[in-house]
């Protein structure tokens, strides 16, 4: 079996569909959705941006993912759906850009969403995951930066473009001073409210990875390929080193996620799970698309062990587990009732293989 058949996918997209409730969970379905039907819009596309600009040749209503984030976008608020996270709501900022083209309202949304995050808390220049206090998470960088970059390229605007692609690398000052392995949650001295969580969280380098991913993509495809060298280079270390840290790490050995991610990296005591395992190995599959050099090879070929592993653990009903409890990623126990991002997470691992060998 090259994919996973027809009818097991579609359980899985029903499921991620019923269960994603939080703003983040539906902007990443909709992210998700957007490139398994509509690959030709994702960023991920070589025409992602017909002579530099945004696509115009779609239907908002006949594409799923669009039609999905429709359901699920404010149009009266500062934020694209306001839930105490500075950062999270970004996630259906593609989506709003993408609905602006034909739609106003959607247009005005987006500014507003763009204007909050850049006038929220940052830390040495890297803007806060929190409203009120100011902590740096990884899972921000799937969120914000592939936002900010999409809406700057909308905009033409290399400025902000740039300020975009620099998101990352002033996280990982702080989360991967080393530029391996990103720890979880970073709060500032004095203003913060989460405690930190220093240790290397699977989905939490999946987050950072594939949030790098597609903002490289969206400069490679986009306008300004040929005036963001640096800021390219920079994203390809940092992509490199999440994913050689996460290759070189022991795989899980216990009896229900054996040869899965463990939920925390280089941590013997815990499991394996299925939701960081497919965005690390999703976001692999994309850079090898991109940059076949640096990123194929050994890495898809791990990737693809990680694939048919994760496709083991998918029942008739689409559920795939076990994962890491979303909302209580130090929680050790097994989370096997479906995981709104990791049911997303495999969407994406499909859609991203299939782009590989096309």
């Amino acid at each position: 079996m090259v994919a996973l058949d027809t009818a097991l996918i579609t359980a899985v997209i029903s499921q991620a569909t019923r269960l994603a409730t939080y703003s983040w969970e539906n902007g990443t379905l909709a992210e998700a959705l957007l490139e398994y039907y509509n690959p030709e819009l994702s960023v991920f596309s070589a025409n992602a941006f017909p002579n530099g600009k945004l696509p115009t040749d779609f239907t908002a209503d006949d594409v799923k993912g669009l039609a999905y984030a429709k359901h699920t976008i404010e149009l009266d608020a500062d934020t694209l759906t306001p839930d105490g996270s500075l950062g999270d709501p970004n996630s259906l900022g593609v989506s709003a850009v993408l609905l602006a083209v034909h739609d106003a309202a959607y247009a005005s949304a987006a500014q507003r969403q763009n204007d909050h995050t850049l006038a929220g808390k940052t830390w040495d220049g890297a803007i806060s995951h929190r409203e009120s206090t100011t902590e740096l998470w990884a899972d921000s960088e799937y969120m914000v930066p592939p936002f900010l970059a999409y809406y700057a390229v909308g905009k033409h605007d290399l400025n902000a473009l740039r300020f975009a692609a620099r998101q990352p690398v002033k996280y990982a000052a702080k989360l991967a001073p080393e530029r391996g392995l990103w720890q979880h949650i970073l709060g500032k001295p004095y203003d913060q409210e989460t405690p930190d969580d220093t240790g290397l969280w699977s989905t939490g380098n999946a987050w950072a990875l594939a949030g790098m991913a597609r903002v490289y993509a969206t400069i490679k495809n986009g306008p300004f390929a040929g005036k963001l060298g640096a800021e390219m280079k920079d994203l390809r270390v940092l992509m490199k080193g999440i994913i050689d840290g996460v290759r070189s790490a022991p795989l899980a050995d216990d009896e229900q996620g054996a040869g899965l991610v463990r939920n925390y990296i280089q941590q013997d005591q815990w499991w394996g799970e299925i939701s960081g395992t497919s965005l690390i190995a999703a976001a692999i599959y994309r850079m090898a698309k991109l940059e076949p050099e640096m990123f194929g090879g050994d890495c898809v070929k791990w990737a693809d062990k990680r694939r048919r592993v994760v496709w083991q653990h998918i029942g008739k009903d689409g559920i795939a587990s076990p994962a890491v409890n979303p909302l209580a990623w130090g929680d050790f126990t097994r989370f096997t009732s479906g995981s709104p991002e990791g049911q997303a997470f495999i969407i994406m691992m499909e859609s991203a293989k299939r782009d590989l060998n096309t």
